[in-house]
């Protein structure tokens, strides 16, 4: 089962199969398939027909993929270009939501070297 050019996993369940769609979290899966009276945990290749035109035509109906993306970029253009200081933090590529740094944020800073065996040489001359 394709929806906007994403392939839909056949081996998950189909409401977390649908979260591979951008912009379809679990919460969202789970509200179309309840609104359409489909079961949760059915696969995706046990659907009918009828019933994957409905979930494609549902999931289409919100703003995914390429459309969500172009926002998502354009709204962090738009705090960079007013000098935000989300924007800069953006620009940066450090946490914008007031996370902790000091400590946690090593994705982009790196893993933190210990100092372990240096003291133990200067002690044996």
């Amino acid at each position: 089962m394709r929806i906007s050019g994403i392939t839909i996993p056949d081996e998950k369940q189909l409401a977390y199969g649908l979260t591979a769609v951008f912009g379809i979290g679990l919460p969202r899966a789970k509200a179309i398939l309840a609104e359409l009276k489909i079961e949760e945990t059915i696969k995706p290749t046990a659907l009918t027909t009828d019933q994957e035109n409905a979930i494609r035509d549902k999931v289409e109906s919100f703003q995914i993929e390429g459309d969500l993306k172009r926002e998502v970029s354009s709204n962090i253009k738009r705090l960079k270009d007013i000098q935000s200081y989300r924007g800069s933090r953006h620009a940066k590529k450090l946490p914008a939501r007031g996370q902790r740094t000091k400590t946690n944020a090593r994705t982009l800073k790196g893993a933190k070297k210990t100092m372990g065996s240096g003291r133990r040489k200067l002690e044996k001359t």
